[in-house]
């Protein structure tokens, strides 16, 4: 009985060290989607604290844009009611990069992409006194 108790403690171990390092990953900030409840979706930004977040439709227009922070990163849900069927795209930037992900509303559901679909990494600072010499 004891034997089985210790196996099941460290597989419940195993099982959250797993998804906890999913999750942290690396340095560099990711969306994971949490939820998503009708046409509502929550999604979470770790490793970043502050952030641009911007919502576009198909064509490019800006329909929705904030200023995103958070102490050890952002949570946010959105509500997609008003928006009509269709595909939008959720822009997140902050200091470094700038991703790209993918919104499909469809009847009384909305997707979020989980995974970008660009990325964009800003010019270091530190590279803008850099000379190049061309043979």
């Amino acid at each position: 009985m004891k034997n089985i108790l210790k196996l099941n403690l460290v597989a419940a171990l195993l099982f959250v060290g797993i998804n906890t390092y999913a999750i942290g990953g690396n340095d560099d900030f990711a969306l994971y989607v949490i939820k998503g409840n009708g046409k509502e979706v929550t999604f979470g930004l770790n490793n970043v604290t502050k952030a641009n977040l911007s919502i576009y439709d198909q064509d490019g227009n800006l329909i929705y844009s904030e200023k995103a922070t958070g102490k050890n990163g952002i949570l946010k849900t959105f509500s997609f009611e008003e928006f009509p069927e269709g595909t939008y795209f959720l822009e997140v930037e902050d200091g470094v990069k700038t991703i790209k992900h993918e919104i499909t509303i469809r009847d009384n559901a909305t997707v979020l992409s989980a995974k970008a679909v660009s990325t964009v990494y800003k010019e270091k600072s530190s590279d803008k006194n850099t000379s190049v010499a061309i043979r």
